[in-house]
């Protein structure tokens, strides 16, 4: 009986040690081709197999990166997810900071883009970051962009979570706080978690209080935004401001 049981743990030794050069042989391919050749030609689940390993060795993070991405519906949902949901879904709080950490680089390598030019001629960029930003949060999220007289970006704040209800209260936020920055301009942003970005009765409302209150304090307001997974509008280009 010891002798089964000496064999039975040797073998399930051998097959773990198998198990981990198998996957440690993988990552080292994954590691050289990000290395050689940059991240492009990487499938997504790619992506997230590697962030994965750096915190759970020797196991094959295949599976679970490709689940991940198929339960959340995509690698932006997965990264921009609370670290509550994540560790619902099992994750070790090691490898959700790997995933919140992959997620606070992209979103800053995208913010430094709409930092280098005046914001209405870099029009792409900003909506690359803002959908990065908020297009994938469960919660409703307002941020507002303040501007100065150049239209260069002097700050980007989420003011806010909530619905855009009670506008008087939130543009006399919004107002007194370009004012304490000396902008002259901004952009207000809000999410739609439901993923429909078309403005609402409120949403148009708020605005137009905002324009009229920065009007009279000289704070001009060049657009809202609203972002939604399934896209973005602008009020501006829709002819609502």
């Amino acid at each position: 009986m010891l002798g089964a049981t000496l064999l039975g743990s040797a073998m399930n030794e051998h097959v773990g040690t198998a198990a981990g050069t198998k996957a440690g042989g993988h990552r080292g391919r994954l590691r050289k081709r990000l290395l050689e050749a940059g991240p492009q030609g990487f499938h997504d689940y790619e992506l997230i197999e590697y962030l994965l390993a750096l915190t759970i060795p020797r196991v094959d993070t295949k599976p679970l990166a490709k689940r991940l991405i198929h339960d959340f519906g995509g690698v932006g949902p997965l990264l921009s997810a609370s670290a509550d949901t994540l560790r619902r879904e099992g994750l070790t709080d090691p490898t959700i900071a790997a995933l919140k950490i992959a997620e606070a680089t992209a979103l800053t390598l995208l913010e430094a883009r709409i930092e280098e030019r005046p914001i209405l001629s870099n029009w792409d960029a900003l909506g690359d970051y803002l959908h990065a930003a908020m297009a994938h949060a469960r919660v409703e999220e307002v941020r507002i962009l303040f501007l100065n007289a150049k239209n260069m970006l002097m700050a980007n704040e989420a003011l806010w979570q909530g619905s855009v209800d009670e506008a008087s209260v939130h543009v006399r936020e919004v107002i007194a706080r370009a004012i304490a920055l000396g902008a002259t301009a901004l952009i207000i942003v809000h999410n739609h978690p439901s993923g429909d970005p078309t403005p609402s009765s409120q949403d148009i409302r708020l605005t137009r209080d905002l324009v009229e209150a920065g009007r009279h304090m000289k704070v001009t307001v060049h657009d809202h935004v609203i972002v939604g997974a399934s896209g973005r509008t602008s009020m501006r280009a829709m002819g609502l401001i």
